[in-house]
C-alpha cells in the first residue's frame, strides 16, 4: 500500500491548531492594551548637537564620569534609519558602547524631501559629514576623532577617511561593502546581484528620490519566502509572550521606517560602486578628488558577520588588501546582517571588542 505524501496525525494537528489559536487570541489581546508609546525605537537618552538640513547631529548622554577622552561618531547608511542601533534597552550598541565608558556621537540624516533630489554622494561625504567631523572635533578640542561606519555609512567612512585622514584617529566599519563584486563560492552577494541589475538612470528619471517602500519592496524580495511568510508565521508563536512581541514589532517598525534616497546620490552609488566597482579600483572621486584607499593610514578595524546574505563576507574582508595601514585588523562573528546588532553574540561581545580596540589605540 502507498504511503500519502503527508502523514497527519488527527489527535496531534487538532492540539496544534487549538493551542495556534489559543496564542492569536491572547496576542490579539496584548495588542489591544499596547499603546503606541510601548513600541518606541531609539530610546537612550541623547541630545541634538548641530542641525543642517534634515541631518541631526546628536551626543549620547555618557553613563560614566569622565568618558573616552576620544570620541566616537557612529556614521549610519542612508537606506534605513539608524535606530538599528538603539533598537531597544537591551538590544542597543549604542548603550552598549556608553557602558563600556564611550563618549558617543550619531549622525541622523533625516527623510529627504523632493528638494534633495539633486544631493550628491560630494554633498554626503564631503559635506555634511565632515562638517560633523568638525563639530565633534571642536567641541572635545581634538585634531582627531573615531569614526565607526555602518553598511553603507561604512563605505561613506571608509571615503571620508581617505579623503581626510588628518581627521581620523581610528576607523571602525561594520558589515560593509568595499568590493561589490567580490562573490562567496562562485555566488555574489544578494545585493551586490540586485544592485548589478538596476537600470539606475530610468528609475531617478522616474521617481526622482527612490521611494522608501521601494527600497524595502526590494530588500524583502532577497528573500522572499523568509521575508514575507516565515517571519510572521514564526510571529504567531510568540503572540502570547507579550516582551517577544514587543520584541517584534519594534523590529518591524524599524524595517517598514525607510526614508527616501536623494535621486542623484543614489544613481552615483549605483553607477560608481555596484556597477563599475570603482572604490577597489581606485577610481571612485568625490567632488574630482579620487579616494585613494592607501590613504587610509590609520588604525583599521574591520568587522563582517560570516551569515550575511545582504553584504557578503568577500566584499567587507577584502579592504585589508587595499589599505596603507600595518595596524590592520579583521574580526568575525557568527551572525547576519541584522543580527550584528540585535543577536544576544553581538550584545554580548560587539561593544567591548569595539571599545578595547579603541582603548589599545588612544
Amino acid at each position: 500500500m502507498t504511503q500519502a505524501p503527508v502523514q497527519l496525525n488527527p489527535v496531534e494537528t487538532l492540539h496544534e491548531l487549538t493551542e495556534m489559536h489559543r496564542k492569536f487570541v491572547e496576542g490579539m489581546r496584548t495588542l489591544s492594551r499596547m499603546r503606541h508609546e510601548d513600541i518606541q525605537v531609539g530610546t537612550t537618552p541623547k541630545e541634538p548637537v548641530y542641525r543642517e538640513d534634515k541631518l541631526v547631529l546628536y551626543r549620547y548622554v555618557p553613563v560614566v564620569e569622565q568618558p573616552f577622552p576620544i570620541p566616537i561618531l557612529i556614521v549610519y547608511a542612508l537606506v534605513n534609519r539608524p535606530a538599528v542601533a538603539d533598537l531597544q534597552p537591551d538590544r542597543s550598541l549604542v548603550r552598549n558602547l556608553l557602558a563600556q565608558g564611550m563618549d558617543v556621537y550619531l549622525i541622523d540624516w533625516g527623510y529627504p524631501s523632493r528638494a534633495d533630489r539633486y544631493l550628491t554622494l560630494e554633498d554626503y561625504i564631503a559635506g555634511y559629514l565632515d562638517t560633523c567631523v568638525d563639530v565633534v572635533r571642536e567641541r572635545h578640542g581634538l585634531e582627531k576623532i573615531n569614526l565607526l561606519g555602518i553598511c553603507q555609512g561604512g563605505t561613506f567612512s571608509v571615503c571620508y577617511a581617505a579623503l581626510y585622514p588628518e581627521k581620523v584617529k581610528n576607523l571602525t566599519v561594520m558589515v560593509a561593502p568595499i568590493d561589490f563584486h567580490a562573490t562567496q563560492e562562485g555566488r555574489s552577494g544578494l545585493l551586490n546581484l540586485w544592485g548589478l541589475g538596476l537600470d539606475v538612470d530610468q528609475l531617478v528619471e522616474a521617481t526622482g528620490n527612490i521611494p522608501g517602500e521601494l527600497m524595502n519592496f526590494g530588500f524583502v524580495m532577497l528573500k522572499p519566502l523568509q521575508l514575507n511568510f516565515q517571519k510572521y508565521l514564526d510571529a504567531l508563536e510568540v503572540m502570547d509572550d507579550e516582551q517577544k512581541l514587543l520584541n517584534f514589532l519594534r523590529m518591524e517598525k524599524w524595517i517598514f521606517d525607510s526614508p527616501d534616497l536623494a535621486g542623484e546620490a543614489f544613481r552615483q552609488f549605483v553607477k560608481d560602486f555596484f556597477h563599475e566597482n570603482k572604490l577597489v579600483r581606485g577610481e571612485a572621486e568625490i567632488g574630482g578628488r579620487r579616494i585613494d584607499l592607501r590613504r587610509l593610514t590609520m588604525p583599521v578595524l574591520n568587522i563582517y558577520a560570516e551569515q550575511d546574505h545582504l553584504v557578503p563576507p568577500p566584499s567587507t574582508i577584502a579592504l585589508g588588501e587595499h589599505v596603507g595601514t600595518s595596524d590592520y585588523t579583521l574580526c568575525a562573528f557568527p551572525v547576519g546582517h541584522i543580527g550584528m546588532y540585535v543577536s544576544g553574540k553581538a550584545q554580548r561581545d560587539l561593544a567591548p571588542t569595539i571599545a578595547n580596540w579603541l582603548k589599545a589605540r588612544a
